[in-house]
């Protein structure tokens, strides 16, 4: 309700703008030509990966994870840890926060070890593997247009670097930080089926094994160059004939995420009358210019303080016209994405993880966050970065 009422103060704001002439009609209607295929590609996945979830493909995964981690708890964190950024890649960071969470939460739980290490995983790994693929993350979907509609495969190919680094210094991070907790065993009997605040019915092995087909059929289709919303909404409009036959009391208006598209429209009209302004002009003079190392870094590290004052996604609106070479462009996703891993409103996956750990009384305070945070986003930003400097185009070893 919170981000609905601030996303409709947002669209007021923006409608203001517009009706008063900062905002000239033809930028609002090729900002619509822009980000409308996105949205509607956002709003599709957001119901497909709901109805998955409701067909139990998560909890199903999270049972055998159990076993599979042969009762050593470092094997399954990595397990959880690989979910989590297979996950982020391929379905989005809000998913991993939104779906994933509650998973995991319930797997440390009944495995009787820490809740914390798992939780700080899933989130910092929906934020930091959000890199490789256009999909994973809004932010990308809108570099992806800037950068003349490249295909997945070459958005990967400029990415793959600075993603794996992304990955590895936190997964390093909380290993170091929780080592003895990660050196626990636990007892393979514990093992229970996982119930999820949304698991209220019994699982139905014909939606399963469908749901699991459709998702499996569109992950390639997601990456094969094609318009994503039109795999996305081919996928979502099956599942809901599914659900209508099946289980129609889960098909409800509350599967369209009417608050995030809400905000997320406010947020667009009034970032792109502040460009009019000239915000993105004094950004430049902190972000600098050129696609040395050191400039690399200097962006990335405005997209990451930026994301962690406002929110990833005006920090990445505001810089993107600094970003004139598929180099900056790779280091201000690596900043916004990245970095946001300091301040809980830095990006919606967070604010949305924190809820679901509230709902399942798991107690984080932000202040032990943010510590967290600001050891672990400057090396991660870091490491990305010179994986760029290295392995992205015009690099060492590019």
């Amino acid at each position: 309700m919170r981000l609905a009422i601030i996303g409709l103060v947002l669209l007021v704001a923006g409608g203001i703008t517009v009706a008063t002439g900062v905002l000239p009609w033809q930028d609002v209607a090729a900002l619509v030509h822009r980000v409308a295929p996105i949205l509607g590609f956002v709003v599709a996945m957001t119901v497909v990966t709901e109805l998955v979830s409701e067909a139990g493909a998560f909890r199903w995964i999270a049972r055998h994870l159990r076993g599979w981690g042969r009762g050593r708890s470092v094997l399954l964190w990595l397990l959880l840890a690989l979910f989590a950024t297979l996950s982020t890649v391929f379905l989005s960071l809000d998913t991993t926060a939104v779906l994933l969470t509650p998973v995991v939460v319930t797997v440390a739980r009944q495995a009787g070890l820490p809740v914390l290490p798992f939780a700080l995983t899933t989130v910092w790994l929906a934020n930091t593997a959000s890199l490789l693929l256009p999909i994973s993350n809004l932010t990308n979907l809108l570099a992806q247009h800037n950068l003349g509609g490249i295909s997945p495969a070459q958005f990967a190919q400029l990415m793959w670097a600075p993603s794996l680094a992304a990955v590895l210094v936190p997964l390093a991070f909380i290993a170091v930080l929780f080592r003895r907790e990660l050196r626990k065993s636990y007892a393979l009997d514990s093992a229970r089926p996982v119930l999820t605040p949304s698991s209220t019915a019994g699982t139905d092995r014909v939606l399963l094994t469908g749901s699991a087909t459709v998702l499996v059929l569109l992950l390639p289709a997601l990456i094969s160059g094609a318009a994503i919303w039109i795999p996305a909404a081919a996928a979502a409009a099956i599942l809901a004939v599914m659900f209508a036959i099946r289980r129609p009391k889960v098909l409800k208006l509350t599967l369209i995420p009417w608050s995030l598209l809400l905000f997320t429209c406010g947020l667009f009209l009034v970032v792109e009358a502040t460009q009019y302004l000239g915000a993105s002009r004094l950004l430049g003079q902190v972000a600098g210019e050129g696609s040395g190392f050191v400039e690399l870094l200097r962006l990335a590290m405005t997209g990451a303080l930026g994301s962690n004052v406002v929110n990833n996604l005006p920090a990445y609106l505001l810089a993107e016209p600094l970003a004139g070479s598929p180099e900056r462009m790779a280091a201000l996703l690596v900043g916004v994405n990245a970095g946001p891993l300091i301040t809980p409103w830095a990006s919606l996956a967070t604010l949305l993880w924190h809820d679901r750990l509230v709902r399942m009384n798991v107690l984080i305070k932000w202040k032990g966050y943010a510590v967290f945070g600001v050891m672990v986003a400057p090396l991660t930003i870091l490491a990305a970065v010179a994986a760029l400097a290295v392995f992205g185009p015009g690099g060492l070893l590019g």
